[in-house]
């Protein structure tokens, strides 16, 4: 019985714990754009936060390609690098990678990642 107890609790600190990891779902600026930010904790405040991050990535796929169906899932890896899976109308495309060599991130740095998201998405659309 105790051990029960015992796993139960051990269970509920490790959801805790990996509740903490994904920090934001937000809308963007295209209704067609889902975007889901992970580890958005390890955002530098320069940067902004979660949904400021997906505001950008929906703002600049709006204009490259405003008809695209895009679901986007960005992995704040540390204060200076980001990974990104994407999947655009159905198909996922292989993980990008945005860093910057020489700070953190901060929202210039937001920006030309949002844009590269925007040309892949359009480019894929494309063909």
């Amino acid at each position: 019985m105790r051990w029960g107890i015992f796993a139960a609790s051990m269970l509920a600190v490790a959801l805790c714990a990996s509740a903490a990891e994904v920090c934001a779902m937000s809308s963007s600026a295209s209704k067609n754009v889902t975007c889901t930010v992970v580890g958005a904790d390890r955002l530098p405040a320069d940067a902004g936060d979660a949904d400021a991050l997906c505001r950008a990535i929906g703002a600049a796929i709006a204009k490259e390609a405003p008809k695209a169906r895009v679901s986007v899932e960005v992995r704040v890896l540390t204060p200076s690098m980001l990974a990104t899976m994407l999947v655009v109308e159905g198909q996922a495309l292989p993980e990008q990678k945005f860093a910057v060599m020489d700070r953190n991130l901060n929202s210039r740095s937001i920006e030309r990642f949002a844009q590269s998201i925007a040309t892949k998405v359009a480019k894929a659309t494309a063909s």
